[in-house]
């Protein structure tokens, strides 16, 4: 997650939102990547995914009630 201090995520743009699902995607261990696909979230979105990113960034480990939590949070936020 260190590529995120050389970018700007502040803006709501296709890269980033791409950058934030591959990011916790990597964190939460998640298999199945079609739950991460970018073209099955909305920019709209972008912020509940940041604040997604931004929680699991500072977590050095999660158990399992985390991990399937977050997943949870992920496919509210599709479309």
């Amino acid at each position: 997650m260190k590529e995120a201090l050389k970018m700007s995520l502040s803006e709501a743009t296709e890269q980033n939102l791409a950058y934030l699902l591959n990011e916790i995607g990597k964190k939460l261990g998640v298999v199945n990547t079609a739950l991460l696909d970018v073209d099955d979230y909305n920019l709209e979105k972008y912020d509940d995914l940041k604040w997604l990113f931004n929680h699991l960034e500072g977590k050095e480990n999660l158990s399992v009630s985390e991990t399937q939590a977050f997943i949870e949070e992920l496919s509210k936020i599709r479309k």
